[in-house]
């Protein structure tokens, strides 16, 4: 079994270019959107390519797990675990916006080495190991905000922070930040790590949406947690900005 993390940073690349390949194929044409138990739309597109992620790395790693969102786990006490989100903002997706991507994270004991945000239609791709991230090869960082007063805020919903989070000590945040848009999902964490933002939130959260964030967001100089300040492997929420500012978001928002 092959343990090299420059290897599996090479095949996470191969399976970036094939998955990217067949979204590009159902993007802005029509294609059957079906609803899950949690109504949260799906496609083929999300469900095909999550079947041709996981067949490859099966193929090339037979004694690894899967964890996909669409189509269950395999090989579940496995060392080695790739966690992947086919399409990390289907919404979006099926919108025909092309701010959407695809999270890949690899696992080892249960904790994340490697992390992959791809957003196919603008030919993006970030990967992290919790000590560098890069964007298309080239070394990228989290820009070293160190005020609130001048910070760029980033959530995917709303709705979201309404329902699971305190909207009122939320608003206060917005009304102290320079900038608030909903730029959210995988997209909002490739800004935050290129550069371009400084505090990306998200109240509620998947395995599947969260893995792939936490060696990206480290690598790239940031700090991502829970909403309660501890890590958030085991969690569902994400508070992810400069170090500079972290502490401080997190006596905000509790």
């Amino acid at each position: 079994m092959n343990e090299n993390l420059n290897d599996f940073k090479n095949f996470g690349l191969k399976l970036i270019e094939k998955s990217s390949v067949i979204i590009k194929k159902y993007y802005r044409k029509k294609i059957k959107i079906e609803n899950k138990n949690d109504y949260s739309p799906v496609t083929r597109a999300d469900k095909y390519t999550e079947k041709i992620i996981k067949k490859m790395i099966l193929k090339e790693y037979p004694h690894h797990g899967v964890l996909g969102e669409e189509l269950g786990e395999i090989n579940s006490s496995a060392v080695y675990k790739w966690v992947i989100d086919p399409i990390d903002g289907t919404k979006t997706f099926i919108s025909g916006v092309p701010l959407f991507g695809t999270l890949i994270a690899l696992l080892k004991d249960e904790t994340p080495i490697m992390g992959i945000i791809n957003l196919p239609i603008l030919g993006e791709t970030l990967i992290g190991d919790g000590f560098s991230t890069v964007l298309n090869g080239n070394r990228t960082y989290i820009r070293p905000c160190n005020s609130i007063s001048n910070a760029v805020l980033l959530t995917t919903d709303l709705e979201n922070i309404r329902i699971y989070s305190n909207i009122n000590k939320f608003m206060n945040l917005v009304n102290k930040v320079k900038l608030f848009r909903t730029w959210g999902d995988c997209y909002g964490y490739y800004l935050l790590s290129t550069g371009y933002a400084d505090i990306m939130i998200d109240p509620i959260m998947s395995s599947w949406d969260l893995l792939a964030l936490i060696p990206i967001i480290n690598g790239a100089g940031g700090v991502i947690t829970d909403f309660s300040g501890n890590n958030p492997i085991s969690s569902n929420s994400i508070i992810a900005s400069s170090k500079l500012i972290h502490e401080e978001l997190i006596m905000l928002l509790n």
